[in-house]
């Protein structure tokens, strides 16, 4: 009994020890791919790098072995290393692309809400404008103080716009060119 105990105790220890270097292995490679963010990018994402010496060797090789391309020369990286590399770029992937998801959906949820709040100002404002013109006609009756306060002094500019028929005949206008526009031409415009 007491000499299994034994070597499963040296199996356990030699494991540890495999396992300890291929952490060290694992962290020295992420410091590198981390260092890969201080290399100058192209202008456009994709473009070719014309120089190469400047992406670490981890990644040229995964990616030789990705697209079965044999690596380079006098380098191998045994494929445990390779699967274990392949693993933690798609796992960080599928994160990124969890927390895309997430945020596109809030950004969906808070236009949604910026529409309704629009929409119900733009409710408030017309129904604002109506009631200062019930106040206008019920002060044109003889016999009522003409007193005005800041609210009746805010809405009457935008009553009296509303009554010009200049300004009106223009919103039309604009209206009528908007609608003339091509969907390209609209969000454009709209941006």
């Amino acid at each position: 009994r007491c000499a299994e105990l034994q070597i499963q105790l040296t199996e356990a220890v030699s494991t540890m020890a495999g396992q300890k270097e291929l952490i060290a292995k694992l962290e020295h490679d992420l410091s590198t791919i981390q260092t890969l963010s201080t290399v100058h990018r192209p202008d456009a994402e994709g473009a070719a790098v014309p120089s190469l010496e400047k992406i670490p060797e981890p990644i040229k090789e995964a990616t030789a072995l990705f697209y079965g391309h044999p690596p380079s020369p006098g380098t191998s990286i045994p494929e445990g290393q390779v699967d274990s590399l392949l693993s933690i770029i798609s796992s960080q992937r599928e994160r990124f692309r969890a927390r895309n998801q997430e945020l596109e959906g809030e950004n969906r949820m808070m236009q949604h809400t910026v529409h309704a709040l629009q929409s119900e100002l733009d409710n408030l404002r017309a129904d604002n404008i109506k009631l200062y013109e019930k106040i206008k006609f019920l002060q044109s009756y003889p016999g009522r103080g003409g007193s005005r306060d800041d609210t009746e002094q805010r809405y009457s500019s935008q009553y009296e716009e509303r009554l010009d028929p200049f300004s009106s005949f223009s919103r039309k206008e604009r209206q009528r060119k908007y609608l003339s526009l091509s969907p390209w031409d609209k969000a454009t415009l709209s941006m």
